[in-house]
């Protein structure tokens, strides 16, 4: 099979999937609007070719928070990868180990952090953080990261509410998932999906279950995380964690400069851009649109990343070209690890390097340290 580009295999993801795990990854909040808006913005970004320039010697190599990379591109993290596709954070964590990209792995993750770490013989990824009202299991969570050789902490903090998703309320996507007659019909209809699934043990939250104080199974996790989520979450948590984790720290879901400058004054070494792919806040401006006055207000105080609509190594180009030092993928990955499993994973990764690598060459561009706005025939934010 032929694959050319991210929208074809979120196609065959679609067909592969069981429709709650597939609605899940491809919604967003209330009328979807900052969903929609992350992709449209990006691509009304067009570019400026150039002729006549060497590019032999071109290459996508680049860094993030001091971590060498293959090209500008993390994977985000995700929560319930390992539904999307069983033991889907150790599939995906193995393909970008072998891409020489990072790879960051929620804390809501079906898989665990000793899981992954022992799949990918203890190399370096990232974590995903986030702050529970539990602070001696979030001090766990972050003595369990440097256990298991993590280089880098990304704190979520755009979750203190969930944000209301249609779609996961019409399948009854809830923990553990309702299984009404519609979701077993569906789910019957995936005999690899259930195949795979019947052979792993991975099936549970594997960071919180038999970890968080009284959460021994199923049931009392439910409980336990309907009162976890913090909403009295501050700047002074973020700068607890830094003190205790004493590494890279990345702050994830800033979309307002203030708040890029009061994350480097915790501590924070990169802030993401990030509306959380349009599945919290809805009628939220695109992280795109947002990119270029963030950058301005860290001054290079410390890197800004971007996450949020990338379906194509040209969008990774024009954020790059707006001041991201670094970008992620979320749903571009999960459409290649529905499809395909771990050798999806690596071909979505292909496909956003070849079409990086390219659009560099016809805008004239040799490195990715020497990428910026010129490249793009006006900045329309």
């Amino acid at each position: 099979m032929t694959i050319t580009c991210i929208e074809e295999l979120r196609h065959l993801a679609r067909k592969r999937v069981p429709k709650m795990f597939y609605d899940y990854v491809d919604a967003g909040s209330w009328t979807e609007y900052s969903y929609r808006a992350n992709e449209a913005d990006l691509q009304r970004l067009e570019f400026r070719q150039r002729v006549a320039v060497d590019i032999s010697h071109r290459s996508t190599a680049s860094s993030m928070v001091g971590q060498a990379v293959s090209m500008p591109v993390a994977i985000a993290p995700t929560g319930l990868t390992g539904m999307v596709h069983p033991d889907g954070e150790i599939l995906a964590a193995r393909a970008a180990k072998a891409f020489g990209i990072p790879f960051t792995l929620s804390t809501m993750s079906i898989c665990s952090i000793e899981a992954v770490a022992q799949a990918t013989n203890y190399s370096p990824f990232w974590f995903q953080l986030y702050v529970m009202r539990d602070r001696q299991f979030v001090a766990s969570l972050i003595e369990r990261a440097r256990a298991a050789n993590c280089s880098a902490l990304v704190i979520t903090m755009d979750l203190q509410v969930f944000g209301q998703r249609h779609k996961d309320i019409k399948n009854g996507l809830s923990t553990p998932p309702k299984m009404t007659l519609r979701n077993l019909l569906n789910i019957a209809s995936k005999p690899r999906w259930c195949r795979r699934m019947l052979a792993t043990r991975n099936r549970n939250f594997g960071n919180i279950i038999g970890h968080a104080s009284g959460v021994a199974n199923i049931d009392a996790m439910i409980e336990w995380t309907q009162q976890q989520f913090d909403s009295t979450l501050s700047w002074q948590d973020v700068e607890w964690i830094k003190q205790r984790w004493g590494g890279k720290l990345i702050v994830k879901g800033i979309m307002d400069p203030e708040d890029a400058r009061l994350a480097v004054a915790a501590g924070a070494d990169a802030v993401i851009v990030s509306n959380h792919g349009g599945r919290q806040l809805d009628g939220v401006s695109s992280s795109i649109s947002l990119l270029p006055a963030i950058v301005e207000a860290v001054k290079q105080q410390a890197e800004v990343h971007f996450d949020g609509g990338i379906r194509s190594g040209q969008d990774v180009l024009k954020a790059v070209a707006l001041g991201a030092k670094g970008t992620y993928i979320g749903r571009s990955m999960l459409y290649g690890l529905g499809a395909m499993g771990e050798q999806g994973v690596t071909t979505a990764l292909n496909i956003i390097r070849n079409e990086f690598d390219l659009s560099m060459a016809f805008c004239g561009k040799t490195e990715v340290t020497a990428v910026d706005s010129t490249i793009l025939r006006k900045n329309i934010f």
